[in-house]
C-alpha cells in the first residue's frame, strides 16, 4: 500500500468510523459524526464504501492501547485512508511509529480537528443540500432511540496511580448548566426516554466552576448535581447516575430517588476496600464512613441499586488487604459488581509502587 494521498480531496464524502472505548468516547464519537454529516458526509457500515475511515481510540489501559492499534491496523489494511483521534491520540508517535500510513492524529475532544482532517482528504458529497439534507436536533446518535449519554462535563481533577486519565483528558472542566438542559430537552423531545448522566467523576460536576449559577429558559440554576439532577427529574424520563464518587453531598440526591424524581441507582466506582490500597490508590472519598453512608442512602431508598467495579492485584495488595475487601463486599451487599485484575498501564504511578502484580 503507497503512502502518498492526493493533496486535492476527492471521493464521493463517505466517511467509515470506528468508535472504541467508554460511553464519554462515545459521545465525542457521535459529536463528530453530527458535524460530518452537517457538512454533507454520508456515514457508510463497511470499509468497501468509505472514502476514508475515523478511528476513534481508547487509551485507558495496555490492553486497550493494542486494541485501538489493531483497529487502526485493520482498517488501513482494509480501506487505506484513515484518520486517528481518541484518548490514544496523545501518543501520536506510537501511533506513527506502528502505522506510518496514518493521515492525521489528535487527541481526545479534539472535534475540529477531526472534521478538518476529514475536509482535508476527502470532499463532503456535491449533491448534498443542508435545507434538505437535515440532521436531527439531537444530532447522530450510536445508541438505541430509547437511550441516550448525556456528558456533563470533560475530564479529572484526581491523580488516581492506577488512571492516566488526567493526562489524556485534562483536569476537570464543566459543561454551562444550561448547555447541559439545553441537550436533555432536545433528546427527550426526540422520544429518548432514558438519560444517561456521565463524566469521569459526576458528583465533582461544577467544581471548577465553584458552582457558578447559570440560567435555563429563565430559570437560575446551579453548577452542580443535586440542582442538575432536580432539573432532569422535572422531564418525565428515567434519569440514571453514572460514575459517582461517595462524597458527602451524594446524600443529597438520595431524597430525588426516593421521590421518584430520577432512578434509584447509582454507579460508584470503589475500585476497593481497604483503607491501605486506597491510600496507595489515592482513591476520592476512601474514609471509613463508607459502609455507614451506604447504610444511610438505603434507609432514605430502600429501592436503590449500586453498581460498583474492582481492582485486585494491585501493587502492594496482601491477602489481608484482598480478605477485607471481600469481608466489606459482603457487609456492602451491593447489587451489581464488576472485578478486574490490575492492569499496569504507562505512565501511571501505580507502576512505581513496590509489589509485583499477581494473578488471582
Amino acid at each position: 500500500m503507497t503512502n502518498k494521498i492526493s493533496s486535492v480531496p476527492a471521493g464521493s464524502g463517505k466517511v467509515g468510523f470506528i468508535s472504541l472505548g467508554c460511553p464519554k468516547a462515545l459521545v465525542d464519537s457521535e459529536r463528530i459524526l453530527t458535524q460530518l454529516r452537517l457538512d454533507g458526509y454520508d456515514v457508510v457500515p463497511t470499509y468497501n464504501d468509505a472514502d476514508i475511515v475515523v478511528v476513534n481510540t481508547c487509551g485507558f489501559i495496555d490492553a486497550a492501547k493494542q486494541e485501538s492499534l489493531d483497529a487502526i491496523g485493520e482498517a488501513i489494511n482494509e480501506n487505506g485512508k484513515v484518520i486517528v483521534t481518541g484518548c490514544m491520540g496523545v501518543e501520536a508517535d506510537k501511533i506513527r511509529d506502528t502505522h506510518p500510513g496514518v493521515l492525521a492524529v489528535s487527541g481526545p475532544h479534539a472535534y475540529e480537528e477531526v472534521v478538518g482532517a476529514v475536509h482535508q482528504f476527502v470532499s463532503p458529497n456535491k449533491q448534498h443540500d443542508p435545507f434538505t439534507d437535515l440532521v436531527p436536533p439531537q444530532g447522530i446518535k450510536l445508541t438505541p432511540r430509547h437511550y441516550a449519554y448525556l456528558k456533563i462535563s470533560e475530564g479529572c481533577n484526581h491523580r488516581c496511580t492506577f488512571c492516566i486519565i488526567p493526562s489524556m483528558r485534562g483536569d476537570l472542566v464543566s459543561r454551562p448548566i444550561g448547555d447541559v438542559m439545553d441537550e436533555a430537552k432536545r433528546l427527550v423531545d426526540a422520544g429518548v426516554k432514558e438519560l444517561l448522566v456521565i463524566s469521569q467523576d459526576t458528583s465533582a460536576y461544577g467544581v471548577d466552576t465553584k458552582y457558578r449559577t447559570g440560567f435555563w429558559q429563565g430559570r437560575p440554576l446551579k453548577t452542580k448535581m443535586q440542582s442538575l439532577c432536580e432539573a432532569l427529574g422535572e422531564m418525565g424520563v428515567w434519569v440514571r447516575l453514572h460514575y459517582v464518587y461517595p462524597y458527602p453531598h451524594v446524600d443529597d440526591v438520595i431524597p430525588l430517588m426516593a421521590e421518584g424524581k430520577i432512578l434509584p441507582y447509582l454507579d460508584i466506582p470503589f475500585q476497593h476496600a481497604s483503607p491501605k490500597v486506597l491510600k496507595a490508590m489515592k482513591r476520592p472519598a476512601h474514609d471509613s464512613k463508607t459502609l455507614e453512608r451506604i447504610r444511610k442512602w438505603r434507609d432514605i431508598c430502600p429501592e436503590l441499586t449500586i453498581r460498583s467495579t474492582f481492582i485486585v492485584g494491585f501493587p502492594g495488595e496482601t491477602e489481608e488487604d484482598f480478605q477485607y475487601l471481600l469481608d466489606w463486599l459482603d457487609e456492602a451487599q451491593l447489587d451489581r459488581v464488576g472485578a478486574f485484575k490490575y492492569s499496569p498501564v504507562e505512565g501511571a504511578r501505580a507502576n512505581e509502587i513496590e509489589g509485583a502484580f499477581r494473578k488471582r
